[in-house]
């Protein structure tokens, strides 16, 4: 009997434990890194005025996207044209700020309007956050605030600034350090901040003599490849693929090169063995299988679409089944579905009352959600045949940020505040 108790005493802790850790949106695109949610209790129906459990004023804007740990909201936000940069902490509850943590860099670092100065994603392990701020360095902090380490990487130069956020695999923190001349792949240690491996400099620029684009803002993804964990990493003319332990290069696939430009700005999506990158700037982009060594751009690719034939691509689509299901940032602000399989579209809206997308998709009930630039949610099922529209959400805010869902709220990051959106009353009301 008291063998039992004990046991259903553990089960109960067990299941509650997954629950809390399922909850949280601890990374840019949540959990896993590919904009899938299992939570639920989503709101599909808000506006400025409906649904807002609170909103909370910024210091500044930024496209870095909001994670959520337990109780308490992260994100990063620049002032003084990035001369400050901030790591804010907000309570989950009312939006209050809990703590702010800032870094001082004496320059004005280059970059486009359009990209602030903390473009990045924060990442937590539920014990420390995990901070990259470009030429500002990388910093971790303790959920409380409290300076564990810093690590200072140089300069890094693009006139579109930077992008990419860091991931988490086991005791190592992993950073895409670009774009610029200096773009590499980086690991640290969690605990000490130590570089345990870096990639060599994959050759690149921001801009040649003759205006040619070139650069990277895409983040590295984890996959399990016939038992053996790599890290993907999307550069501007290849994905690369590497061993997370030792840094060491295992294989890479090429086809992003475009006559016009070599960018790519959204990260992989990825479903079983079969992965999709596409490039930016209205440039190709391809699916191929997981695995091989060495250069597998004849035996693994799958499909490739041609230079200039795609619409200009920023934030990263969304796998559901057999379909990519994707929210384009050209300026009317289309959407479109494509076959996993072959590339072939399925249907495409030509225009939304989302404007162009930068944000990512988020795939959370069986619904899919995609933000636009003026600060406009538009929810659809995940229908391959056509679009069936659920809602469209509007804040009337412009917004690159991401959504982070988490344990039925969802958080958007526009470019004056931060929301709540739930059906929940916020303890400030």
């Amino acid at each position: 009997m008291k063998l039992s108790l004990i046991s259903c005493v553990m089960f109960l802790c067990f299941a509650f434990t997954l629950e809390a850790v399922s909850a949280d949106w601890p990374a840019f695109r949540g959990p896993q890194g590919n904009g899938i949610t299992e939570d639920s209790g989503f709101e599909t129906s808000w506006d400025s005025d409906k649904n807002i459990t609170w909103r909370t004023p910024l210091p500044g804007p930024g496209n870095g996207s909001p994670v959520v740990i337990g109780d308490e909201v992260f994100l990063l936000c620049a002032e003084d044209q990035g001369q400050k940069r901030s790591t804010i902490c907000l309570n989950r509850v009312d939006g209050s700020q809990k703590w702010i943590q800032t870094v001082n860099y004496d320059k004005i670092e280059e970059t486009h309007k359009t990209n602030p100065f903390c473009p990045s994603t924060p990442a937590s392990d539920g014990e420390h956050l995990y901070v990259w701020h470009r030429s500002a360095g990388m910093h971790c902090y303790k959920l409380d605030g409290t300076p564990v380490w810093s690590r200072d990487l140089g300069e890094f130069h693009h006139i579109w600034g930077g992008g990419p956020s860091p991931i988490l695999y086991k005791d190592l923190v992993i950073q895409l350090c670009g774009p610029g001349e200096r773009t590499f792949l980086i690991a640290f240690d969690k605990k000490t901040g130590e570089t345990r491996w870096q990639s060599e400099i994959e050759p690149g620029g921001s801009a040649s003599d003759k205006g040619r684009y070139v650069g990277t803002w895409a983040t590295p993804s984890i996959v399990n490849v016939d038992g053996k964990d790599q890290i993907l990493c999307p550069y501007h003319t290849r994905v690369v693929s590497y061993d997370p332990q030792s840094g060491k290069e295992i294989n890479f696939i090429e086809g992003l090169h475009a006559e016009k430009s070599d960018l790519c700005y959204t990260s992989l999506m990825i479903s079983g063995e079969t992965a999709v990158i596409l490039g930016g700037f209205r440039g190709p982009g391809f699916a191929f299988k997981l695995g091989g060594k060495g250069n597998t751009t004849e035996s693994h690719r799958i499909w490739h679409t041609g230079d200039l034939q795609n619409p200009q691509r920023i934030g990263t689509g969304v796998i559901v089944g057999d379909f990519v299901y994707m929210a384009n940032a050209d300026n009317s602000g289309s959407l479109e579905c494509f076959s996993l399989k072959t590339g072939e579209q399925t249907w495409k809206l030509p225009r939304s009352e989302n404007g162009p997308h930068w944000a990512s998709m988020i795939f959370a009930e069986g619904k899919l959600y995609a933000t636009g630039q003026k600060g406009t949610t538009t929810v659809f099922e995940p229908n391959p045949e056509k679009l069936e529209v659920i809602s469209i959400n509007k804040l009337g805010e412009d917004c690159n940020a991401t959504p982070a869902f988490s344990n039925g709220e969802i958080f958007i990051r526009t470019g004056a505040a931060i929301y709540c959106i739930s059906d929940k009353k916020s303890a400030k009301n």
